[in-house]
């Protein structure tokens, strides 16, 4: 099947979407093959970024750290790694495909909304711009 899959990790609700992925990531990943999680932190934009304490920033960063090895653990036998990115999400999750050589991009979908219809969802981004394969799941 898939020899490396990337997963956008979204740590909303316990992670339980990024779960979900991950246990079907299992059954399409080749023997020996390799998942890289990765969750994007949206760019601060600079004007806001200089009232933020940067221990607080650091301190996300940890937070997020945690919770995808977290999420990790619990694919035991499985090579998992996890990737931490800042930026626009639908492009650094495509960046991250492409440096980790990944055949397959896995994102969650919600159910587009009126503004979706004028800039786009991630997963729609994804979708329209991945020259691999993208499993959207909702």
């Amino acid at each position: 099947m898939y020899s490396s899959i990337v997963i956008a990790a979204a740590l909303f609700n316990e992670g339980a979407t990024t779960r979900a992925a991950l246990a079907k990531a299992q059954t399409l990943l080749n023997e020996g093959g390799t998942v890289t999680l990765v969750h994007v932190i949206d760019e601060i934009p600079g004007y806001v970024a200089a009232s933020i304490p940067k221990e607080h920033l650091n301190m996300r960063r940890r937070e997020v750290d945690d919770q995808l090895a977290e999420i990790a653990k619990g694919a035991p036998g499985l090579n998992v790694l996890t990737v931490i990115r800042e930026g626009q999400p639908s492009a650094s999750i495509l960046g991250a495909a492409k440096e980790a050589n990944a055949d397959l991009i896995m994102i969650a979908s919600h159910k587009p909304g009126l503004s979706d219809y004028f800039i786009g969802s991630t997963a729609a981004r994804i979708v329209r711009h991945a020259p691999i394969s993208v499993l959207v799941s909702r």
